[in-house]
């Protein structure tokens, strides 16, 4: 089986991107290490713990691995990004979540391909989506997907980098992609500029680097205590994740659009847009069965119910509306500290700018 044939097999399965790279280790395993070691994954052990040495070689992955084939699947949907949302009324969810989970799309669609792989050759394989201790983005810059840009995203020439990555370690000895994608940033910084809690920070030898403690998507999924509240008017209405350092860039100014009405938004049941514009003051007012059922197979559940419900109490707080006090209120009652916490200091954010109103 040759290269030629496997990526034509993955686009047939519904990839947009696809390319090889080979089973050894990478690079850029040591400044993973590296960064993993300065505490800069925050609250994602599963980074830093015994896993992060797993990720230095993808033969402890799979005992036989001799080539990766590196997949990207478009999620973009036609909706405004978040640097065009400005109702204070309304919560963000990032737009990876708008839809069905992709771990579960990603696998299915990986799983296809073996079969079709299969047909044509014997071999052993494993399937990783996001979850396997790879450095995946890595490999898919050496694949010829993207490069990996300032914002620590892949960034693809043609379409952005709106892409969910998978791959398919196989024990085939395929041809890899001649060479990995130029790095395009050029001198932007747009990104880094953007960020509201500034977690793109600069590295040695004038190279940028995430501080996951810092960014929003890990504030409101990754962290299950308290938001540290130097950050939190960083969070804006973000309720689940963030995209502003992809919504500024300009690679993504093309709008390539994926025509899987999987990843598009849900509807939200009322005469709002749908997921991507839900009213605060009716997320906060979920009950945990309303929770589960409005959020089933959808990566938002990742944040559970009470880490959900201190999101939209910072964003509502954030928002500065007197609307919310009401909800607040009751928040501020809940039997949950972290989230009656959370409430309050909204609370306080919100009589803050009453009075400020009221003077002006």
């Amino acid at each position: 089986m040759t290269s030629a044939e496997v990526r034509r097999l993955a686009h047939e399965c519904g990839f947009e991107l696809a390319g090889i790279a080979a089973a050894t280790p990478n690079a850029d395993a040591e400044r993973y290490q590296e960064w993993a070691r300065r505490g800069l994954a925050g609250a994602m052990g599963y980074l830093a713990d015994r896993r992060a040495e797993v990720r230095n070689d993808p033969r402890n992955l799979l005992q036989s691995a001799r080539s990766i084939v590196c997949v990207g699947k478009l999620y973009n949907s036609p909706q405004p990004h978040s640097t065009e949302f400005n109702d204070e009324e309304l919560g963000w969810i990032s737009r990876y979540a708008w839809g069905d989970d992709y771990h579960d799309i990603l696998r299915r669609r990986l799983e296809q391909l073996v079969a079709r792989m299969l047909e044509r050759a014997d071999f052993d394989y494993k399937i990783c989506v996001d979850t396997a201790p790879l450095l995946e983005r890595s490999y898919a810059r050496d694949a010829g997907l993207g490069w990996i840009g300032r914002n620590t995203c892949l960034i693809n020439q043609h379409a952005g980098s709106w892409f969910f990555l998978g791959e398919l370690i196989v024990s085939l000895a395929l041809e890899p992609s001649q060479e990995p994608a130029a790095n395009r940033c050029g001198s932007c910084t747009r990104c880094i500029d953007a960020c509201p809690t500034r977690a793109i920070v600069p590295r040695a030898e004038g190279s940028w680097e995430l501080d996951a403690r810092l960014c929003i998507s890990h504030l409101t999924i990754e962290l299950k205590g308290a938001v540290p509240e130097d950050l939190r008017g960083g969070v804006g209405r973000h309720v689940f994740g963030c995209d502003i350092c992809q919504d500024v860039c300009p690679w993504n100014g093309r709008e390539a659009v994926s025509l899987d009405r999987a990843f598009w938004p849900r509807p939200s049941g009322d005469e709002s847009p749908p997921e991507l514009k839900l009213a605060l003051h009716k997320l906060a007012a979920l009950s945990e069965n309303e929770f589960r059922d409005m959020f089933r197979n959808s990566p938002v559940a990742r944040a559970k119910y009470t880490g959900f419900l201190r999101n939209v109490a910072v964003a509502m707080g954030n928002s500065g509306s007197p609307k919310f006090r009401e909800a607040l209120e009751r928040l501020a009652a809940h039997p949950n500290p972290l989230v009656a916490e959370h409430a309050r200091w909204a609370l306080g954010r919100v009589m803050i700018a009453v009075q400020e109103d009221a003077s002006g």
